[in-house]
């Protein structure tokens, strides 16, 4: 593990998109509206289910496309391996940078066969599930255990990387190496982490320093009273980072 706090070997990644805004809201409009406001601060974001549900999804991903964004298409690809495909096979043409498969091995080999430059990036435990959660669900194992399993795994089939909590990346790095995409929602400023539905939570610092290669971050920019500013501060954190690396 990175106990030195040494980051890893960075990847060619520019140091502004490694903050990916979670663009989580109720209509296509006040999306737009968000990106207008923070401007230059953000220039990847993720765009999930909600807004998926609200109607206009693809044309708000052109619309950021224009605008010299990227996109990760956040939406969790689960069903019988064929549709999988078929889904993947849709996006996959659209300027889309990254999306997520949240099933078995045979719908994230499927999803993999089709990805063309679309980076597939496979859920291993949702960062809003702690212990408690996963025996509730019947997984008798540690939850870093079966992160490591799961990445293990999707790295095999094809799949380009992995969506992790910040607190599972060093073991993840030490065990699977530098060379896949690590991306880690769940980033809290320190004195917010009890405060939502979040458990396994770092801080933007400890997510880069334990070898993640992209954070997401939502509420702590939407809810913030100035988002820009918010943002910007974000940015500074990932700049001082990388600056002493």
């Amino acid at each position: 593990m990175h106990t030195d706090k040494t980051l890893p070997p960075a990847k060619q990644i520019p140091e502004k998109e490694r903050l990916i805004l979670a663009l989580d809201l109720p209509s296509s409009r006040e999306a737009r509206d968000f990106v207008e406001l923070l401007g230059d601060s953000v220039s990847f974001y993720k765009l999930g289910l909600e807004l998926f549900m609200a109607g206009g999804y693809f044309d708000l991903i052109t619309w950021l496309l224009e605008r010299g964004k990227k996109v990760f298409a956040d939406l969790k690809f689960f069903d019988v391996p064929e549709t999988v495909a078929k889904a993947v096979r849709q996006l996959k043409n659209r300027g889309v940078s990254f999306t997520t498969v949240h099933g078995n091995d045979a719908m994230m080999e499927a999803a993999a066969a089709e990805k063309n430059d679309l980076k597939i990036l496979a859920v291993t435990v949702l960062t809003s599930l702690d212990r408690g959660d996963m025996d509730d669900l019947g997984f008798q194992c540690d939850v870093e255990d079966l992160v490591l399993s799961r990445a293990r795994r999707a790295l095999k089939l094809g799949c380009d990387g992995v969506i992790s909590s910040g607190i599972e990346v060093p073991r993840l790095r030490t065990e699977l190496g530098g060379h896949f995409l690590i991306v880690s929602p769940g980033i809290r400023p320190v004195e917010n982490r009890l405060t939502d539905d979040q458990k396994r939570v770092v801080s933007v610092e400890e997510a880069f320093r334990n070898g993640a290669d992209y954070i997401v971050v939502g509420r702590p920019v939407r809810n913030a009273p100035n988002p820009k500013e918010a943002a910007e501060k974000i940015q500074k954190t990932i700049a001082s980072v990388f600056s002493s690396s």
